[in-house]
């Protein structure tokens, strides 16, 4: 009997230890979540209820009328996100497609034409809205370097937060798009984008492979392109340096300019960003899956060169694309996965984003499915 009496007080002082740990460690992760420090949200599973999951751990209540800031798909294009992972969020949200015309010879450079490719891409759930259907707005630029206005959409001003949700993969002449790249050439009337490229001029390399296939002659915005018997030449009075000549050449003719150009562009990319991003609420949610080197305006885009990797989500738009550059180069057992497939490295736009105060390039890791702090390397699992 005093053998079952004192098994059964071990048993009972066990208890409050057990939830004792139980507790420091929410305590823990409560006191994570309530510091300075950049958090971004992971799951390795790319899956509709895990994008939600992604939204709501973010704790941000966004109220009034949001955009859910997308890519379409360029026609042709077969590595752009499958429309149906936002399908809960935009249940939850009850949120507008928000999006932007091009610069570019494509259905996506005119309002109607934009929103059909749009409907035959699957994006059929929810309200469109091209934001610069009926033409821009301009907003001040101060203290920046390369800008002292910035022109987006005139819709722009109709929303009160927006969901910035972005397939993170390669770009001619970023190195990559992600977040930044989205707020930027994303939110740009084609006359802000025309800002961002126009110190931007590709160079022409190994023009003696050209097979005169006519399409960066059919697809220059500018006619700045013309094909010779040496290969393709570039009027640079004409160039827009909107990079489309780099996207859709399949045998690497163009590629970036010298190497003070990449920088400026890269640095107009995140002052474009960091203006808009101070005018409205945005979160953020970078998708890794069927990463291609080049965008998904490229209707001839390469074949992925990295399948899945997962999705982030974060309130700091320099820490979730920081942290989708360094799974991409933890993947692919490099230091730079973009730099080795572009020659071009996206990273400054992470720096010069921290540099102007817009986030942080040091984060904490969490696994939205657990709640618990992971590392690089068991992310990639």
């Amino acid at each position: 009997m005093k053998r079952i009496l004192l098994l059964a007080i071990i048993a009972l002082l066990a208890l409050p230890f057990s939830a004792c740990q139980k507790s420091t460690a929410a305590v823990k992760d409560s006191e994570t979540a309530k510091s300075d420090t950049a958090i971004v949200y992971f799951c390795k599973d790319i899956t509709p209820e895990n994008i939600l999951k992604l939204y709501e751990a973010l704790g941000v209540k966004q109220e009034g009328k949001i955009g859910l800031k997308v890519h379409f798909g360029e026609e042709g294009n077969q590595n752009f996100l499958n429309p149906e992972l936002l399908r809960p969020l935009v249940e939850k949200v009850h949120p507008t497609f928000v999006e932007t015309n091009v610069l570019y010879v494509s259905k996506r450079r005119f309002t109607d034409q934009h929103i059909a490719l749009a409907k035959e891409h699957g994006f059929t759930f929810a309200p469109i809205d091209i934001l610069d259907a009926e033409g821009e707005k301009e907003y001040d630029a101060k203290g920046l370097k390369h800008f002292q206005k910035v022109k987006t959409g005139s819709h722009f001003v109709n929303y009160d937060a927006f969901i910035i949700y972005s397939h993170f993969k390669g770009h001619g002449s970023a190195g990559f798009g992600g977040a930044i790249k989205n707020v930027s050439m994303g939110f740009a009337s084609p006359g802000g984008k025309m800002a961002m490229h126009s110190s931007n001029i590709p160079a022409v390399h190994h023009g003696n492979d050209c097979v005169h296939c006519q399409r960066c002659v059919q697809q220059c915005p500018a006619n700045a392109i013309t094909l010779t018997d040496f290969g393709p030449v570039i009027d640079s009075s004409k160039c827009l340096g909107c990079a489309k000549c780099i996207a859709e050449c399949g045998f690497g003719i163009f590629g970036q300019g010298d190497h003070a150009q990449g920088e400026d562009f890269l640095e107009r990319l995140v002052e474009y960003a960091k203006v808009l991003s101070e005018q409205k609420p945005m979160v953020y949610i970078n998708v890794m899956d069927n990463i291609s080197k080049t965008c998904d305006c490229s209707a001839k885009a390469p074949a992925p060169f990295m399948k899945k990797i997962g999705a982030v989500a974060s309130t700091d738009i320099v820490a979730i694309d920081m942290a989708c550059h360094q799974l991409c180069a933890l993947k692919q057992h490099t230091e730079d996965a973009f730099k080795d497939v572009n020659n071009v490295s996206g990273l400054g736009q992470c720096r010069y984003a921290e540099k102007l105060g817009m986030g942080k390039t040091t984060y904490i890791l969490i696994d939205v499915t657990t709640g618990k702090r992971i590392t690089l390397e068991e992310a990639i699992k």
